[in-house]
């Protein structure tokens, strides 16, 4: 929650998914198992680091905010950094904004464990998957303005309340294909923002006791010295360092704009590795080429908004059918909310966080 802004519609979001993440590891908790094996769950912590004068003052004010916010945040000068985080350089203007009840999640552990409660209710008819069975189109319904069915590649999937589209970086231009399909335009503005991060496995060359980025992740700053046939990727590269569950190392990370490219870029993983070196001088004295055998390079599509919000709410036009997408690096720290928040406009019912800012009317192309 460090580099979150108080006061923002994705603040209020945010914190409302924290509370309910913190309810589900409560819950494992009394049903007698452990949220770090189910969830990879742990409180670690979470420091935003910053290296100039200016970007202490900046993390002066923003522990004030988080402070005023109800959060226990800690602004840490150099001395005290130090002491938290030894293989830190740390010099006279580094400074950190910690927050100590911070906790952090395994993506691959948490989704794992929902799938695995969801086909619970499987037996009921409320749950079932359809992997590697895309969507084809909407099937209108003549009597009203509502769809009635998905037809996918291999099923038609009848809808009797509301069919909610979360495809995160590929929204934009599903509905756009969708709507195509009738001989209408519809644009939402989500767009793939590549990113890599790097997994060193069973790394113990580095000491580290919380989550950590860099102050330069609030804004994703772009980095210089890129070819100028790359200037339309803008490439951002920020130190962010944890370890999961499993004692894995993960550092990080990149953002760009490559399309719906996946492919491994050796370039980038280059820049990270140079990045995180200049937060942790303990690795600048190895290899990359020397970790091969320990390495694996996580690479994704983060569903980008322009403002900055994810889109949620009723596609207009449509008396039944949702967006829900568009939240960047922060889909899973926001799923839960969002989930709710969901079923609270599905069903008419006042929210928990009001959801009027994310509605779809906002970024219509």
């Amino acid at each position: 929650m460090t580099h979150k802004t108080p006061g923002t519609a994705t603040w209020d979001l945010s914190m409302r998914s924290h509370q309910l993440w913190m309810m589900m590891a409560e819950s494992l908790k009394e049903q007698g198992f452990d949220p770090m094996v189910e969830l990879g769950w742990k409180k670690t912590g979470s420091l935003l680091v910053g290296r100039t004068r200016g970007e202490s003052d900046m993390l002066k004010g923003r522990v004030k905010q988080l402070s005023e916010s109800g959060l226990k945040a800690e602004y840490l000068c150099s001395s005290d950094l130090s002491k938290r985080e030894p293989d830190l350089l740390v010099d006279k203007d580094t400074a950190a904004a910690f927050l100590p009840d911070d906790c952090q999640l395994d993506a691959h552990c948490a989704v794992a464990y929902i799938e695995k409660a969801n086909r619970g209710f499987a037996s009921k008819g409320r749950y079932a998957e359809f992997y590697d069975d895309p969507v084809k189109c909407f099937i209108r319904s003549d009597s009203n303005r509502g769809v009635e069915a998905v037809q996918t590649s291999k099923n038609t999937l009848y809808s009797k309340k509301a069919i909610i589209v979360a495809a995160g970086s590929w929204t934009g231009s599903l509905m756009q294909d969708l709507f195509r399909n009738w001989g209408m335009e519809f644009r939402v503005p989500v767009r793939p923002r590549k990113g890599h991060l790097l997994e060193l496995q069973n790394f113990n060359s580095l000491q580290l006791n919380h989550g950590l980025m860099e102050a330069g992740y609030v804004d994703h700053r772009s980095i210089s010295g890129l070819e100028s046939s790359d200037h339309g990727r803008d490439l951002s590269v920020s130190m962010t360092a944890t370890l999961d569950a499993a004692g894995s190392l993960l550092i990080g990370s990149s953002r760009e704009f490559v399309g719906f490219n996946t492919d491994l870029d050796e370039s980038v993983i280059s820049h990270i590795w140079k990045r995180v070196g200049e937060f942790f001088p303990k690795l600048r004295m190895l290899s990359l080429s020397d970790l091969s055998a320990s390495r694996k390079v996580r690479i994704g599509l983060r569903p980008y908004m322009p403002d900055g919000k994810p889109v949620i709410g009723l596609v207009p036009g449509l008396s039944n059918v949702y967006l829900a997408a568009g939240h960047e690096g922060g889909g899973l720290s926001m799923a839960l909310g969002t989930a709710e928040m969901v079923v609270d406009v599905v069903l008419s019912r006042p929210g928990r966080v009001d959801s009027a800012p994310f509605s779809v009317d906002r970024v219509l192309e």
